[in-house]
């Protein structure tokens, strides 16, 4: 990635342009129309007033000619498009692109993880994996029984625990029930299931109404039975009262089990890092993506996970991952995800391009191409190693992929299902989430918002685009920022007591 910075009349207003081939430069403040600006050695005269974030046509584009961000083309433009004008919704066309492939011809052999990698302070569990956190969890087996799983988790607050266990934490949800049989009810069996079974989970309670589809019996005796999981139900245990009073009793031996356990020394390849990205923008692409994208190169390099999720957002950039897939197999599992949430879209009469929300393309995004080409930058450059369907245990180290959707609490869901111990989330409109059981980084792309939200972001990228520190300097800063957060350091969405549990629910209500 190139970044060519014309620093205008003013110091605060700077355009970039992000490759050599590119015909539009991004905004990084606002541009008063009659702006003068240079760019790769070309005068441009704004013709509009260009907000930031948003693009500026660097010559004339002509209509039908595609337009180029990232040296890829996002669209063509409806009309001819003169030198320094906006180019947005109004003058730049979606398009589904023929993307050629290339694949691999070749096996990728998985390196074995550095030597000198650094290690964290874990808490390591029978099956070999390692918690960055040793919570208890409640969970709701369907929404009839939310609200006891709720009032539980509750009744802790205020509550001193043990040095070592970080609390009781809740999973209401609005499912298990009036599902269709099949894939949804195999869903959220895998969702909640992978939840129980977590690394960062020292045992759990999942409580149900009785008589729901999603029978809490399914998940007995799957973690070490009665030492790691208990079940109740309302209607054979008393009601809300009673499961209340029950779950306490359990809980209390869990409470016990889990303050035996010490943080010990880990290695970095113990790390299962989520990679996400919400309410983004122009500057996603720019800054906050591509420095975790080093981070996740960082992290492959040391052994651990990185994995790359939202499947609406890396349509339109699959190409550059096919091409990085470590054989041919793992590049058809990735296009299958895309060809298989097609046709789901298709069933409600839907597009990727519904993706961009109104603040994603008020922030400059004007169609899911552009998107997609900035969000695939968080999985770095390293080589594709495996893929998985949504809430599927990862298993495999380096870069991976999970078809999750692009709408980020269900999405984090599924990458906690799927057992990441970590999640590192980039926001360049400003998102407040975070996950019960684990720490969620969050990651600013541009410094105004990262001023207005600082109680919400851990880390502020806009100072790539300010030119302050390169894009490798803040992604090691994020990957340090991960391993001390995988050794107990608290993240501002822990600190602020963000919960946020949707699972994917893709089939009717009956």
């Amino acid at each position: 990635m190139l970044f060519d910075i014309a620093i205008l009349p003013t110091p605060e207003n700077w355009a970039i342009r992000l490759h050599a081939a590119d015909n539009i430069a991004v905004a990084r403040a606002p541009i008063p129309a009659g702006t003068e600006l240079c760019i790769g050695g070309a005068a441009v005269t704004a013709r509009d007033h260009v907000p930031e974030g948003h693009k500026i046509a660097l010559r004339e584009i002509r209509a039908g000619e595609m337009v180029l961000r990232y040296g890829q083309a996002i669209g063509r433009a409806k009309e001819t498009i003169p030198a320094g004008r906006h180019v947005h919704g109004h003058n730049l066309a979606f398009e589904e692109l023929q993307l050629a492939y290339e694949f691999p011809l070749a096996e990728v052999p998985i390196p074995a993880p550095r030597r000198d990698a650094p290690v964290f302070l874990g808490y390591p569990r029978e099956d070999g994996r390692v918690g960055t956190r040793n919570y208890i969890a409640v969970v709701a087996a369907s929404n009839c029984a939310a609200h006891a799983a709720e009032a539980v988790a509750r009744s802790y607050e205020g509550e001193a625990l043990p040095a070592g266990v970080d609390g009781v934490a809740a999973f209401p949800h609005g499912d298990g029930c009036g599902h269709a049989g099949g894939p949804d009810v195999e869903l959220i069996r895998r969702t909640l299931g992978g939840v129980l079974d977590h690394p960062n989970v020292s045992a759990a309670v999942i409580v149900g109404l009785g008589c729901e589809d999603n029978q809490i019996e399914y998940y007995l005796g799957r973690r070490g039975g009665g030492a790691r999981l208990a079940g109740l139900t309302l209607q054979s245990d008393g009601g809300a009262r009673g499961v209340l009073e029950a779950a306490r009793r359990e809980i209390a031996r869990f409470i016990d089990r889990a303050a035996a356990g010490k943080r010990t020394e880990a290695p970095a390849s113990k790390i299962v890092l989520g990679l996400n990205c919400g309410g983004s923008d122009s500057f996603s692409g720019i800054t906050a993506n591509p420095a975790l994208g080093y981070c996740s190169d960082l992290l492959a390099a040391a052994g651990g996970a990185a994995v790359l999720a939202e499947t609406p957002e890396i349509f339109g950039a699959e190409h550059l991952l096919v091409k990085r897939a470590r054989n041919r197999e793992v590049a058809e599992r990735l296009l299958a995800c895309i060809r298989k949430y097609k046709e789901y879209l298709a069933r409600f009469g839907g597009s990727f391009d519904d993706n961009p929300s109104p603040g994603n393309k008020a922030g400059g995004l004007t169609n899911i191409l552009e998107k997609s080409l900035g969000a695939a930058a968080k999985g770095g450059t390293s080589p594709l190693n495996a893929v998985y369907d949504y809430a599927e245990r990862v298993a495999a180290p380096g870069l991976v992929f999970m078809n999750t959707p692009g709408y980020d609490p269900v999405s984090l869901a599924g990458l906690a299902a799927g057992g990441c111990n970590l999640i590192a989330f980039t926001t360049g409109r400003g998102s407040a989430i975070g996950f019960p059981t684990i720490p969620v980084v969050k990651i600013a792309t541009n410094s105004g918002m990262f001023r207005r939200m600082t109680d919400h972001m851990d880390i502020d990228a806009g100072t790539i685009a300010a030119g302050e520190k390169s894009v490798e300097q803040v992604g090691r800063e994020i990957f340090d920022l991960v391993v001390e957060t995988a050794s107990g350091r608290r993240t501002c969405a822990e600190r602020m007591g963000h919960r946020e549990f949707v699972p994917w629910r893709i089939g009717p209500v009956v």
